[in-house]
């Protein structure tokens, strides 16, 4: 029975490829979207491109990464034997002298690769970044779809082994915002503005963390019986509470690792004097 969609044999396709093909319906037209839907991904696009630069460069500078009792989330832990001392911090010389270039770029390969292969990101990126579609109704312009099957794309498979590797970043990072109750001279029982940016910081990137599709899978996966498992049954419902959320919780992350980083930046290029609370 005809559909009224199917292009008479005779008649030659005006477009090809995507999913402008002949099993598709007969329009023209690439979409018939008529609202602005090209904001979405063009705004994706300039907001992950932003991050991208300001972090390439805080990562290449090798410099104004740490102010006592602060350490930016980009340098920590510090694993380089040319790390700036931070006394009682995470600076663990793995990487001797031979290592010539910024120590963040040995840390920040986990954490980027975690949010890289986050299942918001990849919807994320595709998107704003390689049309792929670039909008619900709007054909991408790609002759062929091979999914995550192909290199590099199949890489994104990895991304459980990334979320540990998070899991243990988060875990430093908290340590780091411990030693922030210090003042400049290492006396605990202080508080800085910067403690606050570090608090904020941290509760953010726990949430991201912890609403992963993956944390989800390994809390509450493969269980028959909810009922048999109380405990992990209450870990779920509050992994899914947070897995709502994925896509705030991403971007309110991204923006608030940026903020630490460039907070710690001005105090330790002098720009900038941490206010003392208490």
């Amino acid at each position: 029975m005809a559909t009224g969609t199917e292009p008479p044999d005779t008649e030659s396709h005006t477009v090809s490829g995507g999913v402008r093909t002949g099993t598709r319906a007969a329009i023209d037209a690439p979409h018939l979207r008529t609202d602005r839907w090209w904001l979405a991904p063009a705004a994706t696009a300039a907001g992950l491109l932003a991050f991208i630069v300001y972090s390439t460069w805080r990562a290449f500078a090798d410099t104004d990464y740490y102010a006592a009792p602060y350490v930016s989330p980009f340098y920590s832990p510090c694993l380089a034997e040319r790390c700036e001392p931070m006394r009682h911090g995470p600076n663990w010389e793995i990487f001797g002298s031979w290592w010539g270039i910024s120590p963040a770029i040995i840390i920040l390969i986990f954490p980027l690769g975690f949010r890289l292969t986050c299942y918001y990101y990849r919807k994320a990126y595709y998107r704003g970044f390689w049309a792929s579609p670039p909008a619900c109704a709007v054909a991408e312009p790609h002759k062929k779809y091979t999914g995550e099957t192909r290199f590099p794309l199949i890489l994104q498979n990895i991304h459980r082994y990334f979320f540990y590797a998070a899991i243990l970043v988060a875990g430093i990072l908290t340590y780091d915002t411990v030693l922030s109750f210090r003042n400049e001279k290492y006396e605990w029982g202080h508080m800085g503005l910067g403690t606050l940016v570090f608090l904020v910081n941290i509760v953010l990137i726990w949430a991201y963390t912890l609403s992963c599709h993956s944390c989800r899978h390994i809390v509450g996966g493969k269980l028959r019986h909810f009922s048999k498992h109380p405990v992990r049954y209450k870990a779920w419902q509050f992994v899914g509470r947070l897995n709502a959320r994925h896509m705030l919780l991403a971007w309110a992350s991204l923006v608030s690792v940026a903020l630490a980083d460039f907070y710690v930046f001005l105090v330790a290029s002098g720009a900038f004097d941490d206010p003392t609370i208490f």
